[in-house]
């Protein structure tokens, strides 16, 4: 009797969501860091992918994975980039992909979005604010869905360790970076 029960809110609460592919024309990964300890720079990841389930009824993130190319950032800066795909920094050679899986979703006021980050092989938990941008549909019919996650992780964490300490005191690049995700999705 139970299984049943489970099962029929398991497909009830289906039925109001909606899978998403990612517009990537209206989407984007993105990042800021320190530098020189007193300027931030910003970079973003042109080539990434992902797909997540959205609950129109309850205005929620059901679910949530995507992958980034870990070759293709970009501050800019050729030389700047190069170094970064280097093995001081993210050693894109040997781990080309990042990777993104929500594991809980916390509604609310100021909802939050639990998630797996993997980078360079190790995947540690972080935890992004959620802006939802809202339901809508285009001109041409498609229905959408548009958010933006902010988060924060420490790159050390994740092996990103390379650092230069500077004569004046401090260091060329900072431990903390800000994580920016827009994401607007295209119902399937």
């Amino acid at each position: 009797m139970f299984k049943k029960i489970l099962i029929s809110t398991i497909l009830a609460a289906s039925l109001f969501a909606g899978e998403y592919d990612l517009d990537m024309s209206h989407s984007g990964v993105g990042f800021s860091i320190k530098h020189l300890m007193i300027s931030n720079v910003k970079g973003k990841f042109k080539n990434f992918n992902g797909t997540f389930s959205f609950d129109e009824k309850k205005n929620i993130i059901q679910k949530l994975e995507g992958t980034v190319e870990v070759g293709s950032i970009d501050t800019e800066i050729q030389k700047r980039d190069e170094h970064l795909k280097s093995s001081d920094f993210f050693d894109a050679a040997k781990f080309p992909k990042m990777k993104l899986v929500m594991t809980k979703y916390i509604p609310g006021k100021k909802p939050k979005l639990v998630a797996d980050l993997t980078i360079k092989n190790v995947t540690k938990s972080v935890t992004f604010d959620v802006d939802m941008g809202g339901y809508a549909e285009d001109p041409n019919g498609n229905e959408k869905v548009g958010f933006s996650l902010n988060g924060v992780i420490n790159r050390k964490d994740f092996g990103l360790n390379w650092n230069k300490a500077m004569e004046t005191g401090g260091f060329v690049v900072g431990d903390e970076v800000k994580i920016s995700i827009d994401l607007e999705g295209n119902k399937k």
